[in-house]
């Protein structure tokens, strides 16, 4: 099997980066657990809350955009570092404040996530890194993997927290949700800490300085005359620049319109919502909660592996379709399912089952229409764009909570993401052959 074979055979410092997401995440679902319930313990109301989410994404467009464009020029490896570090701080300041403020601030210099999916610079510069390290034929299993291990580490974060507030209440160690939330946080802080030691034992090899496995003529099976300036030799001098060619910046503009769009549609409801969702229409316990969205994250990551054999046999854009609008439809008739859980969890699941099938044939168009010197800023653009995209959401998503209307949010979730779909299929479904070539050459 491919994937077991480039799992061992995988260098040091890609099982380092998978060891990163995974803490990473693992760390983002137990936050994703509480992050709702702590600010309405501290008594924010549910506009307030969706304004603090969103306040705290678009920190972290900023704080991504100057860390990933200048990554490449700091050092990859300094900015994980400081990143793991502003992380540790984040969790212990959730851990003894209180403050809208001085929270808010945090949130976003420390990477607080407002679901259980990625925000912050890492993701960008790790996906280059891996990219770097690894030759086209091999990426699938690659990114399949790290996409594998990212939501193994969200699905053990959320049966840790609820299993976590469990057992502090339980030996009654904690008095108050509140305490028993602030307790999750300093566990944040810990795994925080192993990730940043992660950090500290990459080596050399994952700078722009260290060995390439393909150069730029490795895309040629891409070119015709609209793609074929993308994977021309760049010149010394523009290398060197800090801007990206146009013949980038063309296909860039087009896959941040798409991802975007996809982007806002998630934020209309993120995981945490999702998450006060069943606990207010079915009055499930915290306990309850964690084993459930357990369950979400692990049918999430059994879809990793059979995403990167879809995307061998039908290309990324096509396997992105067979799978995003299927999750899409999910999402629409979750709240249509109120007065039967059994049903809904059902859907639930299903949904999770589909949605993260796509980020293994994402990344590989990506990566395949982007030239190696582009390729860690144009990442990190992308995910900034989703990032503004997604802060969104969480406004709408507050004031229509508010009012009682949550529900409605999955509709246009829903909706939103298949229009991106749609407008995906138009953009760059001519283009699956050729990439289907390069990862069979």
């Amino acid at each position: 099997m491919r994937v077991k074979r480039e799992f061992l055979e995988a260098s040091l410092d890609i099982k380092l980066l998978w060891a990163s997401v995974f803490f990473r995440l693992l760390a983002y679902g137990m936050t994703n657990q509480v992050l709702v319930f702590f600010l309405t313990e501290i008594h924010m109301s549910d506009d307030k809350v969706g304004l603090f989410m969103s306040l705290t994404l678009v920190g972290d467009v900023f704080c991504s955009y100057v860390l990933t464009w200048y990554a490449d020029s700091w050092g990859r490896r300094r900015v994980l570092v400081l990143g793991s570090f502003m992380m540790f701080l984040s969790g212990l300041v959730f851990s003894f404040s209180e403050n809208f403020r001085v929270l808010l601030l945090f949130a976003i210099i420390g990477v607080i996530s407002p679901s259980s999916n990625e925000v912050g610079p890492f993701r960008s510069i790790e996906e280059s890194m891996i990219a770097h390290l690894t030759p086209h034929n091999k990426r699938p299993e690659i990114f399949a993997i790290h996409a594998l291990v990212g939501s193994m580490g969200a699905a053990l974060g959320a049966l840790v927290s609820g299993s976590f507030m469990h057992f502090l209440r339980w030996l009654d160690l904690v008095e108050t949700n509140l305490q028993a939330y602030k307790c999750v946080f300093l566990l944040y802080c810990a795994f925080a800490l192993v990730k940043l030691v992660i950090m500290l034992l990459l080596s050399d090899k994952t700078e722009t300085t260290g060995h390439h496995h393909e150069e730029l003529s490795s895309a040629e099976a891409l070119v015709n005359d609209e793609m074929a300036p993308l994977v021309e030799q760049a010149h010394h001098e523009e290398e060197r620049s800090h801007s990206l060619s146009p013949e980038t910046l063309s296909v860039l503009y087009r896959l941040l319109t798409i991802f975007m769009i996809d982007s806002l549609g998630s934020g209309f409801m993120t995981d945490s919502w999702m998450v006060y969702y069943y606990s207010k229409t079915f009055f499930m316990s915290s306990f309850a909660l964690g084993a459930l969205f357990f369950v979400c994250q692990i049918a999430m990551a059994s879809s990793t592996l059979p995403s990167s054999i879809i995307a061998r046999k039908l290309g990324p854009v096509r396997a992105t379709l067979a799978v995003q609008i299927p999750a899409g439809i999910f999402t629409l008739i979750i709240p249509y399912c109120e007065k039967y859980l059994p049903l809904s969890i059902t859907i639930l699941i299903l949904h999770f089952l589909t949605m993260a099938m796509d980020v293994t044939p994402r990344q590989i168009l990506l990566t395949n229409l982007v030239r190696p010197t582009d390729l860690t800023r144009v990442m990190g653009v992308v995910n900034i764009g989703k990032t503004i995209a997604r802060c969104v959401g969480p406004i709408f998503t507050g004031l229509i909570a508010k009012h009682g209307y949550l529900w409605l949010c999955f509709v246009i979730s829903g909706c939103l993401v298949i229009l991106a779909d749609l407008i995906l299929a138009c953009s760059f479904l001519h283009i699956d052959k050729k990439i289907i070539r390069q990862m069979h050459s």
